[in-house]
């Protein structure tokens, strides 16, 4: 089964129910090149050219328990000067 979260496809998946966190990966889970938390505690892992690799998400049987959303908001990512340049010229 795949998840499919801000258009990228996470076809790995392992829940742990003793800590209530829903691992999610994009292939088989591999060692994240950087690791950051979103402001909810959820984390997400990049690789080394900056590609979401997996998602750790918190909260989740609670979350669907109460019938309420889980917040997943993303860090802050970094801008290429190419990508800003034409808008500020």
């Amino acid at each position: 089964m795949t998840v499919t979260i801000a258009g990228i496809a996470f076809d790995y998946h392992d829940y742990n129910t003793r800590s209530d966190v829903l691992f999610l990966h994009v292939g088989s889970p591999s060692a994240p090149a950087t690791t950051l938390e979103t402001p909810e505690g959820h984390t997400v892992e990049y690789d080394d050219t900056g590609a979401v690799i997996g998602l750790e998400l918190n909260g989740v049987r609670s979350a669907l328990d109460s019938g309420r959303d889980l917040q997943l908001t993303w860090p802050p990512a970094q801008l290429a000067p190419s990508l800003l340049r034409p808008v500020v010229a």
